[in-house]
């Protein structure tokens, strides 16, 4: 039974978000589903993305437990944003991207990013309508993340890894996390990135532009 109550959810959630999606190409708009653990830099990408990114118009829909810092760090920069409190669930799910779209410009933007709830597991298993997911791993995480936590790195067409400056200070294997996440997706694009020095900032922004670009056709 509970097999299929939670075949039920998923279905109900990959309805609504075909519907997203039916919104989002009537848009013209990019779509990326950006995913990580508390703390692993998701705003701080986004906040560098923003600020070096020429030429493209960015929205941004900021998914948390409870609390506003996070989008009202995104309104500093001037970029359209919404913020979703889920008040104790651990994912944003299709509805609740749905029930917030009209308070978001669609048709002046090229690329929205929703920036989802800090958690390891839930996000990746709920489709938003998203084209692309993204995850973020900031190398203090460890590097035994990926087999601990497949989906995530299954579901993802690029994986940043966050926090590279600490790599001198730290005992993390980079070549097994990079390794151990092409084993279980060998079509993975991995960025080596640091917010802090920005260095990886130009080849992921370039990446995203190639995206919005070239791959707005894809089907869901």
């Amino acid at each position: 039974m509970k097999v299929k109550v939670a075949t039920k959810i998923l279905e109900a959630n990959d309805r609504i978000a075909l519907e997203n999606r039916r919104l989002f190409d009537k848009a013209g708009l990019f779509v990326i589903n950006l995913m990580s653990a508390p703390g692993a830099g998701k705003t701080s990408i986004l906040e560098k993305t923003l600020l070096q990114n020429s030429g493209l118009k960015i929205g941004v829909i900021e998914g948390d437990i409870a609390g506003s810092d996070d989008a009202e760090r995104m309104e500093k920069l001037c970029a359209p944003v919404v913020q979703i409190n889920t008040g104790g669930a651990c994912h944003l799910d299709a509805n609740m991207i749905y029930e917030v779209l009209n308070d978001l410009p669609l048709n002046e933007l090229d690329l929205l990013f929703i920036e989802n709830v800090g958690n390891l597991v839930c996000p990746a298993e709920f489709k938003v309508g998203e084209d692309i997911k993204v995850m973020l791993l900031s190398i203090t995480e460890g590097h035994d993340k990926p087999l601990k936590y497949p989906l995530m790195f299954q579901k993802s067409s690029a994986l940043i890894l966050n926090k590279m400056d600490l790599a001198p200070y730290l005992e993390v294997d980079i070549d097994k996390i990079k390794r151990d996440s092409l084993s279980l997706n060998p079509h993975l694009k991995i960025f080596e990135v640091s917010c802090k020095t920005g260095d990886g900032m130009p080849e992921w922004i370039e990446w995203i532009k190639n995206k919005v670009g070239n791959e707005r056709k894809n089907p869901l």
